[in-house]
């Protein structure tokens, strides 16, 4: 079922990237509910299997029907670029009751024998009470689920925001579209979200739009967030096929003697742009001997860099991207 989102000349000036740690963090609840979008997945499955199972999450996946209502104020869309999740769970904290009440009447609704279920009759009942509890349970899923990880997940995350910004400034903002996912469509000012739940439109007027990588959306986008909430779309990340490839398996064998080991891993580790804290976490190596790599690297013309907001972010050249492909050399 499409999403209809109309727009006026002044909310293509007000469209932005953004990455959300509690967006993620919902995300990967509903996943775990759902066998079919594990593939990519499996090895961080395997991970947080034994943390995972200490967890309730009953109360979420109520709220999470597979069509329909899913509830905005458990994943409320980022006020900035990047925010913090101790931010956006208070935001979550300080939601009305009364409004959340009905955004969690009408997720329950869509699910078979949620308004009569024991949970959700008590949810309905104090909503003060399970604005509180449902928060509490997004934050201890942060803390087993995502936030181990998020050092990995938000390197990918800021490298798609850095190459679709680019894109965006180099092909203007209807090609882009096309690029991010098949599933929008862009005609006569209206974006078409494909495949989101239910069939929705709704007039930008002014607000603009939030574009957001996810991870754990895939292989879906979903568009939404009703009123008083600002319109998001979104979409699969690039390079969530090689999320939790460890970038020491991809380096040919033939690149580690012609630089080093240490030295070739953070080539090939730069699949997509990525800062030095990010690479060292990744590659288990400490941030000097990364900074002084990616130097070196640079130097021989491997590498280029460029600021996105406080950090630096390396990206190869055509010249590192020759010697990085495994393809390019024997075994």
């Amino acid at each position: 079922m499409p999403f209809h989102l109309h727009f006026e000349e002044s909310d293509l000036l007000r469209c932005r990237f953004a990455l959300s740690p509690l967006w993620e963090t919902q995300a990967a609840v509903r996943l775990l509910s759902r066998p079919g979008q594990h593939g990519y997945h499996l090895p961080w499955l395997r991970r947080i299997r034994e943390s995972a199972a200490t967890l309730d999450l009953s109360p979420l996946w109520l709220l999470m029907p597979d069509r329909g209502h899913n509830p905005d104020f458990i994943s409320l869309p980022p006020r900035g670029p990047v925010t913090l999740f101790d931010e956006e769970i208070a935001q979550v904290r300080a939601v009305d009751p009364a409004m959340a009440r009905e955004d969690m009447a009408l997720a329950l609704a869509d699910r078979p024998g949620g308004l009569e279920s024991a949970v959700g009759r008590r949810l309905l009942a104090d909503p003060a009470r399970a604005v509180q509890e449902l928060a509490d349970l997004l934050e201890q899923a942060w803390h087993v689920l995502v936030e181990p990880h998020w050092p990995r997940l938000r390197a990918l995350l800021e490298a798609d925001i850095s190459y679709h910004s680019r894109r965006l400034a180099e092909v203007g903002f209807e090609r882009l579209l096309g690029e991010v996912s098949p599933r929008l469509h862009w005609t006569d000012s209206t974006l078409t979200v494909i495949g989101t739940n239910g069939n929705h439109t709704r007039v930008l007027g002014g607000q603009g739009l939030v574009l957001m990588p996810s991870v754990f959306v895939w292989p879906e986008v979903v568009g939404g967030y009703e009123e008083p909430w600002q319109p998001a779309v979104i979409y699969p990340a690039r390079g969530i096929g090689g999320l939790w490839t460890e970038a020491g398996e991809r380096t040919p064998a033939t690149l580690a003697r012609l630089l080093g080991r240490a030295r070739a891993d953070v080539l090939c580790a730069l699949d997509e742009p990525a800062g030095t804290s990010a690479l060292a976490h990744r590659l288990s190596l400490a941030p000097s001997s990364v900074s002084e790599h990616l130097s070196v690297l640079r130097a021989a013309g491997l590498l280029t860099s460029r600021r996105y907001g406080h950090q630096v972010l390396y990206v190869r050249t055509p010249l590192g991207i020759a010697l990085a492909v495994p393809d390019h050399h024997s075994a």
